[in-house]
């Protein structure tokens, strides 16, 4: 894990998700969603989180991998969080 998560950043535990009743995962970095993860994509990443569930660390890196490069420093800012 270490080659990895060199900068150490998947221990904090930044990623958390909630599976749905319909069987929907929704994706969240620090308390904000970002990913809604549906139909057989949704079917084999619960079944990836069953195994994992006991590893912290490994269920962080999946819910990393599956969301992707989502942070390049260009999101939009919303109103009220203007300076």
């Amino acid at each position: 894990m270490s080659e990895i998560d060199k900068r150490n950043r998947l221990s904090e535990e930044p990623f958390d998700y909630q599976i749905t009743k319909k069987g929907t995962i929704l994706i969240y970095y620090k308390g904000e969603q970002i990913k809604i993860v549906k139909d057989k994509e949704a079917e084999h990443l619960i079944a990836r989180i069953k195994e994992d569930e006991d590893n912290v660390a490994a269920v962080q890196l999946l819910l990393a991998k599956i969301t992707g490069n989502f942070k390049r420093g260009n999101e939009k800012i919303g109103k009220n969080k203007r300076k």
